[in-house]
């Protein structure tokens, strides 16, 4: 299984980017993604179970970040809104064990290389 997030960057605040996680070898599980500020331990974003028909957001985002997926393309995206300075991070999507969602990280066995998300004041 194999995981390649991109469209990280620069954004001033209030803008927006939107995150794509392709992934190879398993299509049909849950998908996270999770974010490490620097010197911060890395906590949950959102997830979406197998066929996006259920969501989970942490409060920070909740309202503001939208986790979505197309399984033709095997590619789950993390729309993210009125970003803010303390979104910046590190952002990584992860497969799940299961076809459920889950904030837990270690329900999650694959993860990607992460993408970089820097939000100016």
């Amino acid at each position: 299984v194999q995981l390649q997030a991109s469209g990280g960057g620069l954004v001033q605040a209030g803008g927006s980017l939107r995150l794509s996680c392709a992934a190879s070898g398993r299509t049909f599980s849950g998908v996270g993604w999770f974010r490490q500020a620097p010197g911060k331990e890395r906590e949950f974003v959102a997830t979406i179970n197998w066929n996006g028909g259920r969501t989970y957001y942490a409060d920070s985002v909740k309202g503001r970040f939208t986790i979505s997926r197309d399984n033709a393309k095997n590619t789950v995206y993390l729309q993210m809104n009125s970003l803010k300075p303390e979104d910046t991070a590190v952002y990584y999507c992860a497969s799940a064990r299961t076809i459920a969602t889950d904030r837990r990280a270690s329900e999650y066995d694959y993860w990607g290389q992460g993408t970089l998300v820097t939000v100016s004041s």
